[in-house]
C-alpha cells in the first residue's frame, strides 16, 4: 500500500519533493504547508492540498510520512514536533545545523518509535556512482588520493542560504553532499580534518571552502566547493598506484588511464622554456591503456522506495543515524579547523 507523504516547506526543494511524489510508485502526496501564503496558493493552483497550519497537517491521521524542506535552522523543531505527533520524518539536508540538534532528533525518533532519516539525494548522482565503481573495482591499484569538487560562478544564493541565523553557507548546502559521498566510498576511519572557508561574496557565511580529510590508511581526500569559479576544475580526480581516473562534469565526460609498463625505456626529455625534464615527460602509448568511465543509471525514486519499505520493516533504511552523525561531526570539525587555522584530530 502506498504511503501518504506531506511536505513542509514549498520552496525549491519542497517543490522537488512534490514533483517526485506525484510520480512515485510507492507514495501519495497528501499535501503541503508553507508559512508563506503565496506558496500555499501556488500549491492550490496546481490542485495540491495546502493545509491551513502545521498543526492541522500533523493532526491528519492519514499522513504516514512528513518531509521537512524548510530553512535549516528549524529542521530540529519541526522534525521533533512531527515525530511526537506519530509521523515518520524525512529531513532535507543538512539534517540540522549541529550534532546536538541531531542527537535530539534521533532521541525523539527512538522515543516515539518512528523512522527518521535525511534526504541525501546526491547518493544517486551518476558521477558519484561512477567514481565509486572505479574506486571499488581496483583498476587504479591502491588509491591514495581523491579530489571531489563542485564549482560555480554565481556566488552564494541571495536567499536564506546567505544568512547564518538560518543555517546558510556552502558547507551546509553542498559540503554535506560531498562529504556524505566520500564517506560512502572510503570505508576507513578518519584521522584528521583541515579546512579553509571562503568569504569572497559573503562574510556572514562561507561561500565556498577547501578541506582535506585524512584517513587511517594514509588516503587523503580533498573536498572543495567554490562559487566564484569562472573556469571549473574536474568534478572528480582519483589517483592510484596503477592509474588515474578523471570525471570532468555531471555528464560523465572523463576517462581512466592505467599503467601497462612501469619500466619504460629510452624516455625522451621534455623541453621547457628554462630546461629539460625526464620526470615529467609524457608516457609512450604502449605503456598505458585507456578505459571509458562507467555510466550507471540511478533512479532517484529509490530513496522514497527505501523509506516506505523501511517504515513497514521490509528493509533497513539506507541513510542511517550513525551516518548522519558522522557527516555532521565532519562538518563541525571543518568549521573548527577554519576558526583555529589548524588540523583537527578526528575521534571515531
Amino acid at each position: 500500500m502506498k504511503k501518504n507523504v506531506a511536505v513542509i516547506g514549498y520552496g525549491g526543494m519542497g517543490g522537488w519533493h512534490v514533483e517526485h511524489l506525484l510520480k512515485s510508485d510507492v507514495a501519495n502526496l497528501a499535501g503541503i504547508f508553507d508559512i508563506k501564503e503565496e506558496r500555499q496558493q501556488a500549491a492550490r493552483d496546481k490542485g495540491i492540498r495546502a493545509y491551513d497550519s502545521l498543526e492541522q497537517l500533523l493532526a491528519d491521521p492519514t499522513i504516514d510520512i512528513v518531509t521537512v524542506a524548510t530553512p535549516n535552522d528549524v529542521h530540529r523543531k519541526i522534525a521533533v514536533q512531527a515525530l511526537a505527533a506519530g509521523k515518520n520524518v524525512i529531513s532535507e539536508k543538512p539534517v540540522t545545523v549541529s550534532s546536538a540538534d541531531l542527537q535530539a532528533m534521533i532521541d525523539a525518533a527512538n522515543q516515539y518509535g518512528k523512522l527518521f532519516t535525511v534526504h541525501q539525494n546526491r547518493r544517486w548522482d551518476a558521477d558519484f556512482l561512477a567514481m565509486k565503481e572505479i574506486y571499488e573495482s581496483g583498476v587504479l591499484g591502491e588509491v591514495f588520493s581523491i579530489e571531489s569538487r563542485v564549482h560555480g560562478s554565481r556566488g552564494i544564493p541571495g536567499d536564506w542560504r546567505g544568512k547564518k541565523e538560518f543555517g546558510g553557507g556552502m558547507m551546509l548546502d553542498w559540503g554535506v553532499h560531498l562529504i556524505d559521498q566520500v564517506l560512502q566510498m572510503v570505508k576507513e576511519k578518519i584521522v584528521s580534518i583541515y579546512a579553509v572557508m571562503d568569504h569572497v561574496t559573503n562574510y556572514e557565511v562561507d561561500d565556498g571552502f577547501k578541506m582535506n580529510i585524512t584517513f587511517e590508511g594514509g588516503k587523503v581526500v580533498h573536498v572543495e566547493v567554490g562559487t566564484s569559479n569562472f573556469i571549473n576544475l574536474p568534478r572528480w580526480y582519483m589517483q592510484g598506484t596503477n592509474g588515474t581516473a578523471i570525471i570532468n562534469d555531471w555528464d560523465l565526460n572523463g576517462k581512466i588511464v592505467c599503467c601497462e609498463n612501469w619500466d619504460e625505456k629510452d624516455v625522451i626529455p621534455v623541453k621547457t622554456a628554462a630546461g629539460l625534464t625526464k620526470t615529467m615527460a609524457p608516457r609512450k602509448d604502449d605503456t598505458i591503456v585507456e578505459h571509458p568511465v562507467p555510466h550507471p543509471t540511478p533512479d532517484v525514486h529509490d530513496f522514497y522506495r527505501n523509506v516506505c519499505k523501511a517504515v513497514d520493516g521490509l528493509e533497513p533504511q539506507l541513510i542511517t543515524h550513525p551516518q548522519m552523525m558522522r557527516v555532521m561531526k565532519v562538518m563541525e570539525a571543518s568549521f573548527e579547523s577554519d576558526r583555529l587555522n589548524q588540523v583537527i584530530p578526528f575521534k571515531e
